[in-house]
């Protein structure tokens, strides 16, 4: 039977879900799943077992998630800092991924797992791709840009999360998805993660509706401004280049746009050429890693 799918949404849940659904709603959500230590020295258990309960609940929210029509799902499930935890706790929450993970592969969502990750190592990694880029001769320097840092991202296949929710009352990020909820809607609940409920996730996508058009409108400047720097800058070089030509820079409008139109071909046809080249580069990281640890 599948784990995610097991049980159904009571009545006053599938009630209050259609009057949600009604408004708008978010594509992404991710999840700091905080609180399993917490909630096993609430609950007087040992520590496995609160993480236990822990990945019980996300296969739980996963089901609500697909009753909601909320599709991809993202959760913090290992910080880099966490290795500095005792030996004992990492091996069983090492063991217990292996297990829950395993189970949750089998199923129909779409879950991005964040494990070992913290989002300056993600961003950072993603400025030395640009560079070996540009070493390699694949990139012009001018083509290095926010919307190339997005797309070197881990996350670049999915759009960045309407919402971040975050249990156990800590009131910070914890260095997870910095740069893509920079305008996501950003929930912060009490409660802790073994005991997150239906109803938390209702108050979370309420807070993200009451504020939606405020979000979408600063999306839309931001991404407005993007395109008005890039413009800027292709017009900068389409400048230089007449000039270095012997050409008035302010000459023949038409012989601009026909340069401007060549300059935004070319740096999407570099851009493009440089992001299959980064694929490939990761599949062979990622093969050369299971051959590794097989």
């Amino acid at each position: 039977m599948s784990w995610v799918k097991e049980g159904e949404l009571s009545f006053w849940e599938r009630f209050c879900a259609n009057i949600i659904k009604a408004g708008p709603m978010p594509k992404h959500i991710a999840f700091i799943m905080d609180g399993n230590r917490r909630y096993a020295k609430k609950c007087q258990v040992e520590r496995q077992e609160g993480h236990s309960q822990g990945f019980n609940k996300l296969a739980e929210t996963l089901r609500w998630c697909l009753n909601l029509g909320i599709l991809e799902v993202t959760v913090y499930a290992f910080s880099i800092e966490n290795f500095k935890r005792s030996k004992s706790e990492v091996d069983g929450l090492m063991d217990l991924a292996r297990e829950k993970f395993s189970r949750l592969m089998e199923e129909q969502c779409f879950l991005n797992i964040c494990f070992a990750y913290t989002s300056r190592h993600e961003i950072s990694n993603a400025v030395r791709e640009m560079a070996w880029g540009v070493e390699q001769g694949l990139l012009d320097p001018s083509d290095v840009s926010e919307s190339l840092l997005d797309k070197c991202l881990y996350t670049n296949h999915s759009p960045h999360p309407d919402i971040l929710i975050r249990t156990s009352g800590e009131v910070r990020l914890s260095d997870f998805l910095l740069w893509q909820t920079s305008h996501s809607c950003l929930v912060f609940q009490p409660v802790l993660w073994p005991e997150y409920t239906f109803w938390n996730l209702c108050e979370a996508i309420l807070q993200f509706q009451m504020n939606h058009s405020m979000l979408q409108k600063a999306r839309d400047m931001y991404a407005e401004e993007r395109k008005r720097q890039q413009l800027e800058r292709d017009q900068a070089a389409v400048t230089e280049q007449l000039l270095q030509e012997g050409l008035p820079a302010s000459g023949d409008p038409q012989l601009r746009r026909t340069r401007l139109h060549k300059l935004s071909a070319r740096r999407e046809e570099r851009v493009q050429g440089f992001l299959q080249a980064l694929e490939l580069k990761r599949a062979d990281w990622l093969a050369h890693l299971g051959t590794a640890s097989a």
